[in-house]
């Protein structure tokens, strides 16, 4: 009868740890229990098995049938009880930062929220939820140089204030402007402190070539990247 007991126990040792690892966090414990469980698991119900047949055959299908139901029960409790979506995915709870010319930004991959903070140019130093919307849609044309600082912007751009932003929704722009400091000029170049004037020369070059509005650019760009070569060039 003890061996018997002792049978129970462990087998109800393994139905607790079957929904105390469901409800666990895979991505941490998965791959240490599993195999401890299986063992575990096999040695209480072949335990089992070995005592009821040779003590008690009359009872074991009732045994059996009682550990069935405890254990469907301790699984079927675990899972009202994990978070909806199943197990985590990568990163869920974490944050991934991103560094581009004009922003430093983060994401929550919980959430979805995006932020971040001003790198370069007329908004340096201020985080995004401290612009106002004309301001995002401003600094939004001064990352047009910057690919990898525009799909950010526009991310949380998205998040904030829809899609009505991309759909010719937001305030005409204000218009080249000719208060470009040395900094925002290097930052639309794409060049650091210490460029030469061939370096700024052929930076400007390039980008406009790209940029130019007969091969499908911005006047505003266009005068932007123009500006910036004065600027650096003393021009």
């Amino acid at each position: 009868m003890p061996a018997i007991l002792l049978g129970l126990i462990a087998l109800a040792a393994v139905a607790f740890g079957i929904a105390w690892f469901l409800r666990a966090n895979p991505s941490s414990i998965a791959r240490l229990l599993r195999p401890i469980l299986v063992v575990l698991g096999a040695i209480g119900v072949g335990g089992l098995l070995i005592l009821g047949l040779r003590f008690l055959p009359g009872l074991l299908p009732e045994l059996m049938g009682l550990a069935g139901v405890v254990i469907a029960a301790l699984i079927a409790r675990a899972a009202r009880h994990r978070p909806s979506g199943g197990f985590s995915s990568p990163g869920t709870g974490q944050r991934t930062e991103v560094r581009t010319a004009f922003l430093q930004a983060w994401i929550d991959h919980a959430t979805g929220d995006v932020g971040g903070t001003v790198l370069s140019g007329r908004f340096v130093g201020r985080t995004l939820d401290t612009l106002t919307d004309a301001e995002l849609l401003g600094l939004h044309g001064d990352c047009a140089s910057d690919p990898d600082s525009l799909k950010v912007l526009e991310a949380y751009l998205d998040r904030r204030l829809g899609g009505d932003w991309r759909n010719g929704q937001r305030p005409p722009p204000a218009g080249p402007r000719t208060d470009m400091s040395r900094d925002e000029a290097l930052a639309v170049l794409g060049l650091a402190e210490g460029a030469t004037a061939d370096e700024i020369r052929a930076a400007h070059r390039r980008l406009i070539q790209r940029m130019h509005p007969d091969v499908g650019g911005t006047a505003d760009l266009a005068a932007r990247i123009n500006r910036a070569k004065d600027v650096l060039l003393g021009g």
